[in-house]
């Protein structure tokens, strides 16, 4: 079994759909064994995000992950890294598959409702910055 990280987005979360979101995760036959709501300050965001400091990007995502409530989750399964970004699809909305997250609930680039872990690397950078091995069950 392997486990990966995951965030419903504020723009997800703002537009009230948590539970389609998280009826894709069950479906794609996913354990949930760490998830919590949480708002993030901008220094948390930042943090988070380190990889992309240099980028043009990275103060409008900090301050975009920042803005509203976020849902954190530590998902369970066989090939659970992979399986997850294909669920989610494509970053760009518009380049995403039917029937994935992105396609479905995605609104831009920025504003693509969920985030997901893209190696073992940064899975095991992501999950205990959220969770401590006493909150996965």
């Amino acid at each position: 079994m392997e486990r990966t990280f995951a965030i419903i987005k504020p723009d997800a979360v703002e537009r009230n759909i948590v539970g389609k979101i998280l009826e894709k995760v069950e479906t794609a036959g996913f354990r949930i064994v760490g998830m919590k709501k949480i708002l993030l300050s901008k220094c948390e965001a930042e943090g988070f995000y380190y990889v992309h400091k240099e980028r043009p990007f990275f103060n409008d995502l900090c301050s975009f992950m920042s803005r509203s409530p976020v849902v954190v989750m530590v998902l369970e399964r066989e090939h659970a890294i992979n399986t997850w970004r294909e669920v989610m699809g494509a970053t760009n909305p518009d380049n995403a598959e039917a029937g994935t997250i992105r396609k479905d609930f995605g609104l831009s680039i920025e504003e693509n409702s969920v985030h997901g872990s893209d190696s073992p690397e940064s899975a095991a950078y992501e999950i205990p910055y959220f969770f401590s091995q006493l909150e996965l069950l």
